[in-house]
């Protein structure tokens, strides 16, 4: 089906960036704080995509812990100095980010990670200049989740979805885009897997950043496979 892809609204942790290893190594400060000692080989990959909240409930059931707001307070404290620093952008992604730029693309960040920490983590590899706007969750906005999020940029920017395709390696990426009449595509080289995005109905996979370069264009065939 033809398709306008003349902006692209993309997530951040598992499509722009591996932010695992900086995630990880806050959550464990966080229930440190908390005073819990977590498994050393603890994975939490499956886990990153919904909102921290829901991440640090999830760690904490294990313990029989409800302290859900004091681990996220803790675990932001951390992430904040130190944890997102540890992000690092998937091999490819800078050359499709500037490529898509140069082809007037018109690029937003859409995350459930607190905004000033996604606008950190692209001034920290250079790449916030390229985008047009950087969307993430704000204290008290009600933006934690994907559907309300990817419904603000569109009010905030007057973009009309059908415009608009929406990049995330997660279920809850694909699900925000559709509840908003927005196509979405899943990256498979993210924490996601091919039946998770599959079956949250993506429009279109992509195996490569690379890949990504081809969206731009007056129209493009999206099709699942």
């Amino acid at each position: 089906m033809p398709y306008a892809a003349s902006n692209l609204l993309l997530d951040l942790d598992g499509t722009l960036v591996d932010s695992q290893p900086g995630i990880l190594s806050s959550c464990r400060a966080a229930l440190r704080v908390l005073g819990h000692e977590t498994d050393p080989e603890m994975d939490i990959s499956s886990i990153i995509g919904p909102p921290i909240e829901e991440v640090m409930r999830y760690l904490l059931s294990s313990f029989e812990d409800d302290r859900v707001t004091e681990a996220v307070e803790a675990y932001r404290a951390d992430y904040g100095t130190r944890g997102l620093l540890l992000s690092e952008l998937y091999p490819g992604i800078r050359e499709a980010i500037v490529k898509l730029h140069s082809q007037r693309v018109s690029l937003f960040l859409a995350t459930s990670k607190r905004k000033t920490f996604a606008e950190r983590i692209l001034e920290n590899h250079g790449l916030s200049d390229l985008f047009q706007g950087i969307y993430g969750s704000v204290p008290g906005a009600g933006l934690d989740h994907k559907p309300e999020l990817l419904a603000h940029i569109l009010q905030d920017t007057g973009l009309p979805a059908k415009d608009c395709l929406m990049v995330g390696g997660r279920k809850y990426d694909i699900a925000g885009a559709h509840a908003n009449r927005m196509r979405a595509i899943g990256v498979l080289w993210g924490y996601g897997s091919r039946d998770e995005l599959e079956l949250a109905g993506a429009d279109l996979l992509v195996d490569a950043p690379a890949e990504l370069t081809s969206l731009a264009g007056s129209d493009v065939a999206l099709s699942r496979r």
